[in-house]
């Protein structure tokens, strides 16, 4: 037996089957389709036909349902990753989606209401309050202050200022950042090795004027010798390393 809905104004299809699912409490995860197609045919039954384009979407949800209805009775579809799909799914995912939103425009027109209820009034201070400026009585300011109470004040002033100083960091000059790149240091180390085809890594590093630059000058050896441009020998450990060119 059909619930008499047709009293009430729904906005759209789904409202009514969001009203339908609330009057019944149904789950919205588990609809049974068959209960509320039946439901929603009675109520575009009774519906007046004056408004076709309000009609046509109450027709074409109606159609939906009787789709999934179907669907139901047939065996239940396999999707790619072996797990059966709900006829439903696309459906509730659309409900949630249309809940979300109509609570979302009740909390909206909540927020319009109480911005009604909220009163301006332009300020009304006559200009001669507003550009009112207090006299200062310097005497009464000053009061017993004298220059050498003043001074003392300076002084002090000045001295904290001076206690706020790093005195290691305020000699620090401006830091600048060296660029150094593997790509010319690759091109200094196979010049290098082109000219004195056999030689020590610590001559090629006598050169290198800092940490840096002899950190991308190591790289640049290593690179030389995975690509076999150059070979390197070391007889003991931590003995000055050989290396040799093959250009």
């Amino acid at each position: 037996m059909g619930i008499p809905v047709k009293l009430q104004v729904f906005e759209g299809p789904l409202d009514l089957l969001l009203h339908l699912i609330d009057k019944n409490k149904i789950d919205i995860y588990d609809i049974p389709i068959v209960e509320i197609t039946n439901q929603y045919m009675e109520y575009i039954r009774e519906m007046e036909k004056e408004d076709l384009n309000v009609m046509s979407e109450f027709l074409v949800m109606a159609a939906t349902l009787l789709n999934i209805k179907c669907r139901m009775l047939l065996p239940k579809e396999v999707n790619e990753e072996g797990e059966e799909e709900d006829p439903r799914q696309e459906l509730v995912e659309q409900l949630l989606e249309y809940k979300m939103y109509k609570h979302m425009s009740y909390e909206l027109k909540d927020r319009q209401i109480e911005g009604e209820r909220s009163l301006y009034k332009a300020p009304t201070i006559p200009e001669e309050v507003l550009s009112y400026v207090q006299p200062v009585d310097l005497d009464e300011l000053l009061g017993d202050l004298t220059l050498a109470k003043l001074n003392h004040v300076f002084r002090d002033v000045m001295r904290r200022q001076a206690d706020k100083i790093d005195p290691v960091r305020s000699k620090f000059g401006r830091l600048e950042k060296e660029e150094v790149t593997l790509p010319e240091k690759l091109l200094y180390v196979m010049e290098f090795a082109k000219e004195h085809k056999s030689f020590l890594f610590g001559e090629l590093l006598e050169r290198q004027s800092s940490r840096v630059q002899i950190v991308v000058t190591f790289l640049a050896v290593l690179q030389l010798m995975k690509e076999g441009v150059i070979s390197i020998l070391q007889e003991q450990p931590f003995d000055d390393i050989l290396i040799t060119s093959t250009l």
